[in-house]
Order: structure tokens, then C-alpha cells, then sequence
């Protein structure tokens, strides 16, 4: 029996190899491998008195060659190809282990070139581990150190590899070339600046965490991170106190955390169900904490907390006094960490970067059945050519710009129809996903009542998702008091809404662009 072996990934090759030798296996390698193997006491072959043919171009042909292919691709079961290879002098392999140059690790760095990038693309090393995996009926492959101590029990128990795991580690190989390429695919159009969506699309993500179950307990599922120098980001969370993350848990602080990075101010959001309950801006965090909680202190109960600036101790001081699910912040205070850890069952992460934005040509990606729908992120407020035009006789203020600035970020992030009310830098009411636009915006002005009080409204904004079609909202706005609205306008009916708006003595702007949350 004969292996061939050629690894960039060194971790644990050199017992292996040493146990493949006691067990009669003879070893041919390559290159930096070859070298390891022979200075570590192991006999080895090198490829190219096998090849006869040295390697060459800097080593980018080594393993090129019919003696190794066919050596690999030949079917035992089948007497001609078995003829050929002696007519041709070729000796079969019967175990192919190779792992990739890390390409992976090489675009990860800081500062690397394209020109060191390209040079850490492998192409031999695919080649065999595909030819091996095509052929895992005759050839064990093995791309994955994990792997060794497996294959090494069988050959010790039977002298050879089950099929049933060949066939296992023939699926790894194709799925660790697929992530190989697409990396290289991915890398690749990134730095031509190809932001269009493609004909065919592939992503490549690596599992991150197995969850106990889905949205529901009978549903299966794991959280995947792309491949990036992602910070800001719940893939680069470090978890400080608490049990893991479930999937729910997962996807409604990204909501949260989408949010969170409209603002530059001291700003928390509390979120529920991916929706925001509650935000607020102030002078400093806790001030914006306090805000966020008095505009729902009933939805914030087991909801997602999250800070866009160090949390201290008076902050939270105020949130152990109710149950939060989870805490997200880029830093905590010592004391702050002491108070929140005496609760057993809250999560607290730590977030490096917490503003950081995704790039706005990233893609959203959505499931459907039988297929996905794929689009870049809603990264944009508004209409910059366009930007921020007031359509009524009343102008509104400088403050209830502020406030309609706000109330038009916390919209973007709702689900349709969604409007949200703010006031003085707090949210006062929020609708979500309604099927209808007054609807959500009887559920603001009512919410903004209940906790607050049938004064709050008054000098409130108003932001809507999407053109209003009639001026019913209007109308429920001028009841409530508010003074000032935002939405994108281009209904044909604007001018009914515009028309409303001056009988109210309302300020309108139109930001001709809408946010659609689905």
C-alpha cells in the first residue's frame, strides 16, 4: 500500500506518517512535507522518482504528472485500467492526504497583496484530493487532520478503510475544494470592484455554533459566519456571562444591532422579535438607556439591550432591576460587569467596533422555496441626490428635524408597515408589520398613550416606511398632535396627504426613498 502526502496544515502529520510506516505503508511526499518527514526519521519518497521529473517553476508543478494521476484515478475493479498502469510502469496510491495552501489565512491578513494572495492559490493539492475523492471507492482521501486518528483505527483493526468511511471523506474533500474556490471566486471579485449580482452566486460561510433547535424546538439549525475581518458584528461577539446563543436569540439582536449603527450619539436600542421597542439618544448612555426603557417598559421585559457606548454602573444598576435576555455594549466598566454577572440567566457580550457598518454592496439574502433572493443591503437613509424636501407650507424645526432624523433611522429598521414615533430624542410609540398603514399608526400613537401618557404625542414626529396612499394617517397624526412627518412621498394621492398636513399646521418632508422591511 502506498500514500501520498502533501500538507501546508502540519498539525500531527508527523505521527500519522510514523504509524503508516509500522504499518508497512509505504510514504511518498513532496516539497516542505518531504522535508519535515525526513527530518523527523521517517522514510519517504519524493515525488519527483516517481515523476521523474523535477519540480519546477517554484514549485508550482510538482504533482502534475500521469504517474500520480493515474496512480490515483485508476479503477481497480477494472482490468484494463490495471493493465495500463503496468504497461505504463505506474504503481497505484492508496491513500491521498493533503490539505491546501491556506489561502484562507493569507487574505485575512493585514495589507496582503494580490500578488501574495495569487501565489497561495493551490492547484495541484484540488486536483488530488479530487481525483482521490472521485475515486474513494479504490483511495481513502484525508484533507482534515481530525480525520488521522479515524483512518489510522480502521487500517490498524482491518488493514484497510471502510467504504462506508471513504465515502464519508470523499464528501469532505468536495465540500472543502467548493470553500476553497469560492473563497478564491469571492476574493476575486472583490478586488475588481464587481459589485453586480451574478449569473451563478456562491457564498461560502464556516459554522460557528451548533444551536439547541431553531425558531422552534423541532426545527435544526447552526449559526455560519462569512469569511471577513468582520468586528462590530455578532460573528465576532465575545460572550462574557451566560448560556450560548440560540437562533432566535441570534437573529433578533442582529436586529437590534442593525439599528444601533444608524447613530453616532449615545444611543441604545431595545428590540423584540427583531423589532425595536424602544430607543433613545441622550448625553450619555445611561441617560439614552433610561429613554429607551420608559418607551416600553412591558416589551422590554426578556427582550435585547443593546449599547453603542461603554456601559457603567449606573446604567447597570437599571437594567438588573428587570429580566433582560441579552446585553450587547462595546465595553463594560468593571463595576458595571459585576452588577450585570449576578444575574444567572442574562447574556453579556462584548462587541469591539459596535458601529461598524457592513459595506454597503454586501448582500441581503432571503430563503424561499426551491431557491433564494439575493440583494444588496438597505445601506442608505435617503435619496442623497434628492436629500430631505419639505412639501408643506409649515418648515419644521430644528429640533423636529433631529427627532424626524431619528424616527426615520428606527422605521428603516421595522418591519412593514411600520411607523415610529419619536420625541426629544426617545422613541414614544412604534407599529410593526401591519398589514395596513393606519393600522401602524394607531398602534404607535396607542402605545405612545399607554406608557406614557395622551400628552406625549404632542410636538411628537412621525416616521412612515412608505408613501402614505390616503391622508388617514395624517389625520390620526393631527389628532394625536404631532407636528411633524416624514416618508418617502410618491403616491399619487401626495397631495392629498400634502393638503392635510397645512390644514393641521404640519411640517411634512419627503425623503423619496422608501424602507420596506419584509
Amino acid at each position: 500500500m502506498r500514500a501520498l502526502i502533501s500538507v501546508s496544515n502540519k498539525s500531527g502529520i508527523v505521527e500519522f506518517a510514523e504509524e503508516l510506516t509500522k504499518l508497512g505503508i509505504e510514504i511518498v511526499s513532496t516539497g516542505g512535507t518531504y522535508k519535515v518527514l525526513k527530518e523527523s526519521g521517517i522514510e519517504a519518497i519524493e515525488i519527483s522518482e516517481l515523476t521523474n521529473f523535477p519540480e519546477c517553476l517554484d514549485g508550482r508543478v510538482k504533482t502534475l504528472h500521469p504517474n500520480i494521476h493515474g496512480g490515483i484515478l485508476a479503477m481497480r475493479s477494472k482490468t484494463g485500467h490495471m493493465k495500463q498502469l503496468t504497461d505504463l510502469n505506474i504503481e497505484t496510491i492508496d491513500l491521498v492526504v493533503v490539505n491546501l495552501y491556506p489561502f484562507k489565512e493569507t487574505i485575512l491578513k493585514k495589507d496582503v497583496s494580490l500578488e501574495e494572495a495569487i501565489e497561495n492559490i493551490d492547484i495541484g493539492g484540488p486536483t488530488m484530493l479530487r481525483a482521490a475523492a472521485k475515486n474513494y471507492k479504490d483511495v481513502t482521501v484525508v484533507v482534515d487532520p481530525e480525520d488521522y486518528e479515524k483512518v489510522l483505527k480502521e487500517l490498524k483493526e482491518n488493514g484497510r478503510t471502510a467504504l462506508e468511511t471513504k465515502f464519508y471523506l470523499s464528501s469532505k474533500v468536495f465540500a472543502h475544494t467548493a470553500h476553497y474556490d469560492t473563497l478564491i471566486a469571492s476574493y476575486i471579485r472583490n478586488e475588481r470592484k464587481d459589485y453586480s449580482l451574478p449569473e451563478t452566486f456562491t457564498m461560502t460561510y464556516e459554522k460557528i455554533q451548533e444551536m439547541r433547535y431553531g425558531e422552534n424546538p423541532h426545527q435544526k439549525a447552526a449559526f455560519y459566519k462569512e469569511v471577513k475581518n468582520h468586528q462590530g458584528f455578532l460573528t465576532s461577539a465575545e460572550k462574557l456571562h451566560g448560556k450560548e446563543l440560540s437562533f432566535n436569540n441570534i437573529n433578533d439582536t442582529n436586529g437590534a444591532l442593525e439599528l444601533l449603527k444608524e447613530f453616532e450619539e449615545p444611543t441604545v436600542v431595545a428590540c423584540k422579535h427583531s423589532n425595536p421597542c424602544g430607543v433613545g439618544c441622550g448625553d450619555n448612555i445611561y441617560t439614552a438607556y433610561m429613554k429607551a426603557y420608559q418607551a416600553d417598559p412591558t416589551s422590554i421585559f426578556g427582550g435585547i439591550v443593546v449599547f453603542n457606548r461603554e456601559v457603567d454602573e449606573k446604567a447597570a444598576l437599571e437594567i438588573n432591576k428587570i429580566f433582560i435576555e441579552i446585553i450587547a455594549a462595546p465595553s463594560y466598566s468593571t463595576k458595571a460587569l459585576e452588577i450585570l454577572k449576578s444575574k444567572k440567566n442574562i447574556r453579556i457580550l462584548k462587541i469591539e467596533n459596535i458601529s461598524q457598518k457592513l459595506d454597503e454592496n454586501s448582500y441581503d439574502i432571503k430563503k424561499v422555496a426551491g431557491g433564494i433572493l439575493v440583494q444588496t443591503i438597505d445601506s442608505k437613509l435617503f435619496d442623497e441626490s434628492y436629500g430631505l424636501k419639505t412639501v408643506t407650507e409649515k418648515n419644521p424645526s430644528s429640533a423636529e428635524m433631529k427627532d424626524l432624523l431619528m424616527a426615520w433611522k428606527i422605521v428603516k429598521h421595522t418591519k412593514s408597515n411600520g411607523i415610529a414615533l419619536v420625541k426629544n430624542g426617545q422613541s414614544i410609540g412604534i407599529g410593526p408589520g401591519q398589514v395596513n398603514r393606519i393600522w401602524a399608526c394607531k398602534q404607535a400613537i396607542e402605545h405612545a398613550y399607554e406608557f406614557l401618557g395622551e400628552e406625549s404625542t404632542r410636538g411628537a414626529v412621525l416616521a412612515s416606511d412608505a408613501f402614505f396612499p390616503f391622508p388617514d394617517c395624517v389625520e390620526e397624526a393631527a389628532k394625536a398632535g404631532i407636528t411633524a412627518i416624514i416618508q418617502p412621498g410618491g403616491s399619487i394621492r401626495d397631495n392629498d396627504s400634502i393638503e392635510a398636513c397645512d390644514k393641521h399646521n404640519i411640517s411634512m418632508v419627503f425623503t423619496n426613498m422608501r424602507h420596506f422591511k419584509h
